[in-house]
């Protein structure tokens, strides 16, 4: 079992929890690495384009007669071998769609989580909803740092909250190097390139509560949201 360290909203330490189960997977590095890829790829606006020679407007003519002058053989100038002309095998503005199946998408979650926890980079918050101002929320990082010795003054914060303490991103947004989720938008990627990781208790009761193919379900529709 992964022994997650718990704090409360002030930044005590309480008694550890266990893991749940439900997010424990075996290391795979494989399956995280082509997880990742899929969403960098989602990530990609795909907004680069260039003109081919059939796009620049210009002159069709060709330039000089073909045969007699002594010089290479040429057509247009909008070919890409001159200055103005179109691009050659340039990128065309497609966005990327690369897929990932359900099963391999809440496995690699699970894989990421389970890398946080066994680093000890995964701290769980009771009572998170009673943030209410930024003071509060430094205050309550400041000590975690403080009594962990994995992380250190500039790590990144990833804050994955419940919807029903959602209200506490207002404390926490303009904090510099924090992003904030809600735990059932959670995925592969930001999970781990998020830096610390600290989840809502209650967004772990809820999983409890819900089980584990409704919070797959979750989990689903937080991916949809980021890889559009």
């Amino acid at each position: 079992m992964i022994k997650l360290n718990v704090y409360s909203e002030t930044g005590t330490k309480k008694t550890g929890i266990n893991m749940p189960k439900d997010l424990i997977e075996k290391e795979n590095k494989v399956l995280l690495a082509q997880a990742i890829r899929v969403y960098e790829s989602g990530m990609h606006p795909g907004l680069s384009k260039v003109k081919t020679r059939g796009e620049i407007r210009a002159s069709k003519r060709k330039i000089y007669r073909q045969k007699g002058t002594g010089q290479a053989r040429h057509g247009a100038l909008s070919a890409p071998i001159f200055v103005g002309g179109g691009k050659a095998h340039g990128p065309k503005g497609v966005k990327r769609t690369l897929v990932l199946p359900k099963k391999m998408r809440q496995k690699s979650l699970k894989v990421a989580l389970s890398i946080k926890g066994n680093d000890k980079r995964l701290i769980v918050v009771d009572g998170i909803g009673s943030l209410k101002k930024t003071k509060q929320a430094v205050s309550l990082i400041d000590k975690i740092v403080i009594n962990e010795k994995e992380i250190g003054k500039k790590s990144k914060f990833t804050f994955a909250l419940s919807k029903k303490n959602e209200d506490a991103k207002k404390a926490l947004r303009n904090i510099e190097k924090v992003n904030v989720v809600l735990f059932r938008n959670l995925n592969a990627y930001n999970v781990y390139f998020g830096g610390v990781l600290v989840v809502d208790k209650q967004a772990l009761e809820e999983m409890k509560k819900v089980g584990n193919k409704e919070i797959n379900k979750e989990i689903k529709k937080g991916i949809k949201k980021e890889t559009k």
